[in-house]
Formats: structure tokens, C-alpha cells, sequence
């Protein structure tokens, strides 16, 4: 699903109040090869232990967006190019992390959205912790899984619903 632009996404929704609608602060940068991409929501929180991403991607996405909260953190790489080509072959739209990844050379070839806050060559440990399908807090803004999540080379928006 490629046929939105999030600034008009952004136009249509600017007043509304009720938190339906949400914009990700302009922190992410792009790593995967699809720089636009959209799809519900699932969600994992962990911190530098990526053992439920990997479980994750290793399922079938069935188009949707996996949202990451890796709680901001510099130390780690949650997503590397053997994530980054499960994701893909599975089937996954995108993946956001709000954290790092690495084998950034891999990834860049990778037929799906990757956005993380930086590359960082350390993987992480396996420790089987963190939790799958809650809502999360990404930079501030909540996401839920069953939120739809549309990014392109402007920005990334959340919604409650898909856009009509």
C-alpha cells in the first residue's frame, strides 16, 4: 500500500483533538529498501535483547508494520541484515525501531521499510525478555498494535484506523 502521502495525511487530520492521529517526531532515518510503506501495527517493547523481534519476523507479517521500542537505546543493534531479510521474505511491510540496527549494507537491500534512530555495530544479548502486542511509547507518542502506520520520505503518522 503505497498510494497516501503523509503530508496530506497530515492536512486532512491537523485539528483533530482526540489523539486518533499521531505524527513520530523526525528522528528516524531510513534503512530498509522501501522508503514507503504502511500497514497495522504489531508491536514488541525490549531493551537490548532482541529475541521476540527475531520471533517476530520470523513469522508471517501478512503487510503489517512491526514497531519496536527498544527504549531509545544507542548500545545495541535490535535489527541486523538477518532481520532485516526474515522480515522481508515473511512478508512484513516495515519495521520501526526506536533504537539501532546494523549490517546497514545488508538492510539497504532488504525489500522492506527499516527506520531506527542509528546504526550501532554491537548485537544484542539473548535473553528472552520484553513483551509483544502492548502499547508502546515511541519518542513520546503511543502506539497500539492494530494502529495503522504510514511512512514515506516525509514522516511517519500513526492512526487508530486506516486512512479513508
Amino acid at each position: 500500500m503505497t498510494d497516501f502521502v503523509t503530508c496530506d495525511l497530515c492536512d486532512a487530520h491537523k485539528n483533530d483533538t482526540d489523539g486518533a492521529f499521531r505524527v513520530l517526531p523526525p528522528v528516524f532515518r531510513d534503512f530498509g529498501k522501501r522508503l514507503k510503506f504502511a500497514g497495522p501495527v504489531s508491536t514488541v517493547k525490549c531493551f537490548e535483547d532482541n529475541s521476540l523481534v527475531k520471533a517476530a519476523v520470523d513469522s508471517p507479517g501478512h503487510g503489517r508494520v512491526l514497531v519496536v521500542d527498544g527504549g531509545a537505546s544507542l548500545r545495541r543493534a535490535l535489527v541486523g541484515g538477518n532481520l532485516g531479510k526474515a522480515a522481508a521474505k515473511n512478508g512484513w511491510a516495515g519495521v520501526i525501531v526506536d533504537g539501532c540496527v546494523r549490517d546497514v549494507a545488508e538492510l539497504a537491500e532488504c525489500d522492506v521499510g527499516i527506520r531506527a534512530l542509528a546504526s550501532m555495530p554491537l548485537p544484542t544479548e539473548k535473553r528472552n525478555e520484553g513483551q509483544s502486542d502492548v502499547a508502546v511509547q515511541i519518542q513520546g507518542v503511543w502506539v497500539r498494535p492494530g494502529d495503522w502506520l504510514y511512512a514515506d520520505e516525509d514522516g511517519i503518522v500513526v492512526m487508530d484506523k486506516p486512512a479513508a
